[in-house]
């Protein structure tokens, strides 16, 4: 059985690109560490891991009002931003300093430091990469016969290879591999639960959440 400590202490002051202090504020029930034995999970690290179609990096295309993307990752990154040009950059691929190379995740940080990202992004976080996993269930039938057939299982977006030396700590969105247990926040994991276990995730998002989509048609 999954143990749950609430509120996460932070050792110091989260960067810009930190999903924790949004979840702390506008989503509290899932701001905490969860504890998993390892024995009782199915893990993720890469895409190309048996169960890497869970990650958002999977090639799973989906397609939003007639305009495709080539996974839920980008989908999610691009739900960041409101302005056209930083729009249809991020889906090109495009850093804020033109150069064309790093992943969508990247390539969106680089829009993020200069204050490009959406001012509500915080109170909808975790509403959008609903949609998005909701999304790729919906239009994905091998990401949803996979998501299913791990029924029983914890699932876990393993962090344990990213996160090096004593003090490491899981971001928001996974956990690591701690004597014999996975610990972390593993928010990515939990929506995916949630998911499979509901056949739905509930999200409710801003009137102009999709305004993107109109610059990329």
């Amino acid at each position: 059985m999954a143990k749950k400590t609430t509120g996460a202490k932070a050792a110091k002051k989260p960067s810009i690109y930190s999903v924790a202090p949004f979840i702390k504020e506008f989503y509290p029930d899932y701001y905490s560490i969860e504890t998993y034995p390892a024995d009782k999970c199915v893990a993720f690290n890469a895409i190309t891991d048996e169960w890497g179609i869970f990650g958002n990096f999977a090639n799973t295309p989906l397609v939003v009002d007639g305009v495709k993307f080539k996974s839920s990752e980008l989908l999610f990154q691009i739900m960041k931003f409101k302005q056209e040009d930083v729009v249809k950059n991020v889906y090109k691929g495009i850093t804020y300093r033109g150069l064309s190379k790093g992943t969508v995740k990247m390539v969106a940080k680089s829009y993020e430091t200069p204050g490009l990202r959406r001012e509500d992004w915080g109170s909808m976080v975790v509403d959008a990469i609903k949609f998005c996993l909701q999304t790729k269930f919906e239009q994905s039938p091998e990401f949803r016969e996979k998501l299913l057939s791990s029924k029983g299982f914890y699932i876990i977006e393993d962090q344990t290879s990213r996160k090096k030396g004593a003090d490491a700590t899981a971001d928001t969105w996974g956990a690591l591999l701690r004597d014999g247990s996975y610990v972390g926040p593993n928010l990515l994991g939990r929506l995916l639960m949630e998911l499979r276990d509901n056949g739905k995730l509930e999200y409710k998002l801003p009137d102009d959440a999709f305004q993107f989509i109109e610059y990329l048609k």
